[in-house]
């Protein structure tokens, strides 16, 4: 007998791109329910071949649920998450509520898949941000090969990882640009189309923003407490794919051509690097695919054992939607749960 699985969510970017990614690996669930707010309930959703009527989360009876993708923002995994774990069923959640709990690991399965076994606590496992989740897969093979000290990256940032909303903004005030009427920023502070925004999420005292401040803590959480790292995270007028400009200093020494060669051989990762025009891998085409891509490899001369390279991946997938799937699979393949109902 297969699993029972919830999707939170199911009416959003991300939530339909998970049930999108149940379908196509064949996850093995006897019964994918699909969950909103009572808003929403009545909506009509895909499951691959198949058509699902959105449920009220509000009213769901998760005793007889075994896994629970979480897709709904903070402060419902906040309300909602800890019932959830409590009735039995592990939650999965995308939002930050959970991600530096002690006491919930946090998971990207080709990085830290052996920490997943803390999620007895409180039945729930974390999702990376989008931007980190991405970044680590890169940096993991590294990490082994020669010890990373110091990370800088900047990221360029699609739209979509803002929401339903940001990806209309970025339409609507494109369209506008051509027809010449007014450009109105609502979901960003200033106009995206045409535009770069150095910002994502709000203002820290120390002039960060929480953006930045998630990707240092969670590739320390996930990778190594002792990397250094800091960001500078853009928004930028691209509708699906996160990219990301890093550069790598090492405790030993690592040649661009080795990171190549240990890079190929990574799981999650594709290497598209050819050093001539378009040899490399841009937001378009990562878009809809699970890897993450690697271009613009080349040694940094400024540090000892430095290297930089160019790194993309669709922020729909590989930075939620999919890391929380494989997730998923993960608790099935290490048989870490059983489905309920058998066991009933």
């Amino acid at each position: 007998m297969g699993y029972k699985v919830a999707v939170v969510g199911a009416t959003g970017n991300v939530g339909r791109e998970i049930l999108s990614i149940l379908a196509e690996r064949g996850f093995p669930a006897d019964e994918v329910v699909a969950l909103a707010s009572r808003r929403s309930q009545g909506v009509e959703v895909s499951f691959g071949d198949k058509t699902l009527k959105v449920k009220n989360l509000e009213t769901y009876d998760f005793s007889d649920t075994d896994i629970c993708l979480m897709s709904a923002g903070g402060a419902v995994s906040k309300e909602w998450s800890p019932k959830i774990g409590a009735a039995g069923c592990v939650v999965i959640d995308n939002s930050s509520q959970w991600r530096m709990d002690p006491d919930v690991p946090l998971i990207v399965p080709e990085v830290n898949a052996d920490a997943i076994t803390g999620f007895a606590k409180k039945n729930i496992i974390a999702n990376p941000n989008c931007s980190t989740a991405q970044l680590v897969v890169a940096l993991k093979p590294l990490h082994d090969a020669a010890t990373i000290k110091r990370v800088v990256v900047s990221t360029y940032q699609s739209v979509s990882g803002a929401g339903k909303d940001a990806m209309d903004e970025l339409f609507t005030q494109t369209r506008a640009v051509f027809v010449s009427d007014p450009v109105e920023p609502k979901k960003f502070p200033k106009r995206i189309a045409f535009n770069l925004i150095p910002q994502i999420d709000v203002f820290m005292d120390d002039g960060f923003t929480k953006e930045e401040w998630k990707m240092v803590a969670e590739t320390k959480k996930i990778l190594d407490p002792k990397i250094k790292l800091t960001a500078t995270c853009v928004r930028v007028p691209v509708f699906i794919s996160h990219s990301e400009a890093v550069n790598v200093e090492f405790e030993n020494e690592l040649s661009a051509e080795d990171a190549r060669k240990i890079l190929r051989e990574a799981p999650g990762i594709l290497v598209i690097d050819t050093r001539e025009p378009g040899g490399y891998a841009t937001p378009h085409e990562a878009a809809g695919e699970d890897a993450t891509y690697i271009s613009r490899l080349r040694d940094d001369p400024t540090v000892d054992n430095g290297i930089a390279f160019w790194c993309v991946s669709d922020n729909l997938r590989k930075g939620a939607a999919l890391n929380a799937v494989q997730i998923a699979e993960v608790l099935v393949n290490r048989k870490l749960i059983t489905s309920r109902r058998k066991a009933a």
